[in-house]
């Protein structure tokens, strides 16, 4: 028996769901699109080629987040999302991931840089526009029904994945994309610590958009 694709709901309703949905994946398109050939281009980096600057990217937990949330929201405005248990976790993933975002960045990071062009653009795309209207698409289009607190759990796989990659190749290349990540700054028992942190806050989140949807429902 096939999966069942989501069903945002009315046919008004449905058709409202898809455009946001579909905005929203457009928007995080448009900053990846934006930020690679920047990146490429910025000969100040750590890395010697433009194309291991533009594949270093990739490497940021920020981008990794709205990769998940393009590919969730632009299946979901497309109509071939479904109810697998795999995309019940990447959809609840990429909600709370670019809440975390959102919030360490507006909270901690947005005075540590000074941007212009084509740069802040991406920057105002990927970690300000891509958060709000993904959040507020869940909020208001769901689709609803779509958390469990095994789903809560299996939010976990991706922040841990993020973590052994980052923290493995970082050791090869050395190099790591946030400052509390680097273990020859802070040791590893430090980081240890602030991944728990991470962790922690990821999995509070997650069960707070649980807790929300089963009220919203």
């Amino acid at each position: 028996m096939g999966a069942t694709t989501v069903d945002p709901g009315a046919p008004a309703l449905a058709t409202a769901a898809r455009v946001w949905f579909g905005a929203t994946a457009a928007v995080v398109l448009t900053g990846l699109v934006i930020q690679v050939p920047v990146a490429m281009d910025n000969e100040e980096g750590f890395f010697p080629t433009p194309v291991t600057r533009g594949l270093n990217v990739f490497a940021f937990f920020t981008v990794q987040s709205n990769i998940i949330v393009g590919v969730t929201t632009g299946s979901l405005a497309l109509g071939v999302a479904t109810h697998s248990t795999v995309f019940r976790a990447l959809r609840l993933t990429g909600v709370v991931a670019i809440t975390l975002t959102f919030i360490v960045f507006h909270l901690a990071l947005r005075r540590l840089q000074d941007l212009t062009g084509q740069a802040a653009a991406a920057d105002f795309l990927l970690h300000t526009a891509s958060p709000i209207l993904c959040v507020s698409g869940w909020l208001l289009f769901g689709p609803r029904g779509l958390t469990s607190w095994r789903i809560v759990a299996l939010t976990l796989v991706f922040l841990l994945a993020w973590g052994v990659f980052t923290l493995v190749r970082g050791e090869i290349v050395d190099w790591y994309p946030y400052g509390f990540m680097d273990p020859n700054e802070h040791g590893y028992l430090r980081v240890t610590v602030n991944l728990v942190l991470i962790g922690s806050t990821f999995v509070a989140l997650a069960a707070g958009a649980h807790a929300i949807d089963r009220r919203l429902r």
